[in-house]
């Protein structure tokens, strides 16, 4: 073995590594202070997520005449419009069929303890009162942690009802000066920053766009077909079911998987067996159709992403960040996949184009 090799190697290695470090540092600085302006970054992104939904109509009344604050004041009324309209929409079948439910519930417990009261796992009454008893005795003991919890809850719903209210308002300002922001950056930008900066920023925006405007379709088609296939079958809470199935489409594969998991159960809770197993039956048929259909004519694999790699963020981002991270995970596997394309073409060597010379003494070169 060569000791300089390996010396060198060795340099290249630890100079590689020294790198990386620093590029993880930079990275958990990062996500340190995006963190820290949570508060702040947060309704940003949903006004962005917005503002990719809404920004189609308001281009069309732009481009029909109409002045960027007067389109955008009609498209962000009519958006509160259709968003108050499907909250009541969903409240008040659930609180019309919620004692249908809850005695479904009941139905199925009881179904349930018959079940294991029988062969093979032969479990009696007595061993079941006991865990029951188990159960509530576990509750009243976390009866503190469950007062913090709802105190925690309300904050939540308060904070969630601030940050929508500062989303719709951020929405509105991008609808409205929105096309100005990408000469304006140009502007404030030094050198080379002003041409990579918007360019990376425009694609990230279309690719955002079509990612957010992709999902919302598949979404729609799948809750109005599961949500027909529901009403046929008779199963309660078809419309929140459904609204539950267009919403949980933003989260790719388990999303998916969630709400079908939802429907099932209430399927199994309220009419049986046989109807959630019908049930299912159409979730994973319209799931196929979804799958090897809708979303590769809607989406045209635009995102470029392989579904290995969208499991793997989905998965990631939950696991950081819960439910948000779920959400946000498939965006920024996208925008990063953006970037990372944009600095490949940057760092591509031209191609190789012979000069005078070598085109010459090609031509004289003896065959």
């Amino acid at each position: 073995m060569s000791s300089t090799k390996a010396r060198a190697a060795l340099r290249t290695s630890a100079r590689a590594s020294a790198e990386l470090l620093l590029i993880f540092l930079m990275l958990a600085v990062t996500l340190w202070v995006l963190g820290r302006m949570w508060s702040v970054v947060w309704p940003l992104v949903v006004g962005l997520l917005l503002t990719t939904l809404t920004w189609p109509p308001t281009r069309f009344l732009r481009r029909r005449g109409w002045k960027p604050a007067l389109a955008a004041s009609a498209v962000t009324v009519l958006f509160l419009l259709v968003v108050l309209g499907v909250v009541a929409l969903i409240a008040v079948p659930v609180a019309s069929q919620s004692g249908e439910l809850t005695d479904g519930v009941s139905d199925g417990i009881q179904k349930l303890r018959e079940w294991a009261a029988g062969p093979p796992l032969n479990i009696g009454d007595a061993q079941i009162n006991k865990a029951f008893d188990t159960a509530v005795s576990r509750a009243q003991d976390g009866l503190g942690s469950m007062v913090g919890t709802v105190v925690t809850g309300v904050s939540t719903v308060v904070n969630g009802l601030v940050t929508a209210v500062l989303a719709l308002f951020l929405m509105f300002f991008f609808l409205k000066d929105g096309p100005r922001f990408l000469p304006w950056l140009a502007r404030q930008l030094p050198g080379r920053l002003a041409t990579d900066v918007p360019t990376v920023a425009a694609r990230s925006w279309d690719t955002l766009g079509a990612f957010v405007r992709s999902q919302a379709a598949v979404g729609l088609l799948d809750a109005v077909l599961i949500g027909l296939g529901l009403w046929i079958v008779g199963v309660p809470l078809v419309l929140p079911l459904a609204v539950l199935t267009f919403v949980s489409a933003f989260v790719p594969i388990i999303g998916a998987l969630f709400a079908g998991f939802v429907a099932v159960l209430i399927a199994l809770v309220s009419n049986g067996l046989t109807d959630a197993l019908i049930v299912l039956a159409i979730i994973v048929g319209v799931q196929q159709l979804e799958g090897n259909v809708f979303q590769p004519m809607i989406q045209s694999r635009g995102l470029g992403l392989h579904a290995a790699v969208i499991l793997l963020a989905v998965t990631l981002g939950g696991s950081l960040a819960g439910v948000v991270g779920s959400l946000l995970a498939v965006p920024i596997a996208a925008l990063i996949a953006v970037v990372w394309a944009y600095v490949r073409e940057q760092l591509r060597e031209p191609p190789s184009h012979p000069g005078p010379d070598d085109s010459t003494a090609g031509a004289a070169a003896p065959s």
